[in-house]
């Protein structure tokens, strides 16, 4: 697939960049080269490779979802300018 300057001036309006006509002929060149990059990549062979997103394995560290801190609604909502029924009241905005 070849980038031209007609794809370069479409793929900015629909990124909704400001791109200066001066500088299209660069980034047409440069979107080629990943491009290629990217061409060069799917010709490697990764059946028997395992996807990962680490270098290096790690488990991920679990904890037992327990609350840990509350029954407390009237310290909680103490320094609230208005409360109603442990809840914080404020003004309403949209009408």
């Amino acid at each position: 697939m070849s980038v031209d300057e007609n794809t370069v001036h479409r793929i900015a309006r629909l990124a909704r960049i400001a791109v200066p006509d001066s500088d299209v002929p660069a980034l047409a060149k440069e979107l080629n080269v990943i491009l290629d990059f990217v061409a060069e990549l799917n010709e490697l062979d990764t059946e028997n490779v395992t996807p990962m997103t680490s270098v290096v394995e790690t488990e991920i560290k679990r904890r037992e979802d327990n609350v840990t801190d509350g029954g407390m609604p009237d310290e909680v909502t103490a320094n609230a300018p208005v409360n109603d029924d442990n809840y914080f009241a404020v003004p309403k905005v949209v009408e």
